[in-house]
């Protein structure tokens, strides 16, 4: 009876029947709402697999998310082969995606000036002791999906992956960049390798589309933005 159980966990089904692999291979996409919520549980019961499992599960709440999401860790514990660790794991990313939604649900920055990306940028670099490059991710609106520390250096200087930063737009689906970071020293000149690292990003983003805006230098109450002064 045990080896039956067991060949109904995750690890032991052929490599493209597990979720687990099938997400990091083909993306998170490619799941249905079973096989990610299978995930969850690892492993079914004595007569059904975790993805079979949670097709009746899914089943029982009309296959919609959000009614899935009202069942209550008992009513989950109704079904063999779900325990009480299963259920609150269920009913734990549930919540979560709920609560996703309502952020993505709220009205996004829009950039309409390079003082709107000092306001945003100023409370996270601009007072500290050594230098942060930054990266904001925006989408066809010049609204912001989401922005990225790249590199945390000393004050002399930071190294910037570029491969990294447009990797990082191409996932999120950025239309534009913006780069900024500080300097702590509170000069708003840019360094030749300011200069140099904007002229990289912006020559690697054009064969992506991806068009870098601007590029700030923060200080503590001041900026300097290379599209402003006509350099980018």
């Amino acid at each position: 009876m045990t080896e039956k159980l067991a060949s109904f966990s995750i690890k032991n089904w052929s490599q493209d029947d597990q979720p687990r692999e099938k997400l990091r291979d083909k993306g998170k996409a490619t799941l249905s709402d079973a096989e990610l919520v299978a995930i969850l549980i690892g492993s079914g019961n004595r007569e059904e697999s975790a993805v079979g499992l949670c097709k009746r599960i899914l089943a029982s709440a009309d296959n919609n998310l959000s009614e899935l999401g009202k069942l209550s860790i008992k009513q989950l514990m109704e079904f063999k082969g779900i325990g009480e660790a299963k259920a609150i794991s269920i009913v734990a990313a549930l919540e979560l995606g709920r609560r996703r939604r309502g952020g993505e649900a709220l009205e996004r920055k829009k950039i309409t000036s390079s003082k709107s990306v000092f306001e945003l940028m100023q409370p996270l670099i601009g007072e500290l002791p050594h230098e942060e490059f930054w990266i904001v991710y925006l989408n066809n609106s010049n609204k912001v999906i989401q922005k990225n520390q790249l590199s945390k250096g000393g004050i002399t200087g930071t190294l910037v992956d570029v491969r990294l930063a447009l990797k990082i737009a191409l996932e999120v689906g950025a239309i534009g960049i913006i780069l900024a970071h500080n300097h702590p020293s509170g000069t708003l000149k840019p360094s030749q390798a300011d200069k140099d690292l904007t002229l990289k990003l912006k020559t690697a983003g054009q064969s992506l589309d991806i068009k870098v805006l601007d590029h700030l230098i923060i200080t503590e109450s001041a900026y300097f933005s290379f599209a402003d002064e006509g350099i980018l």
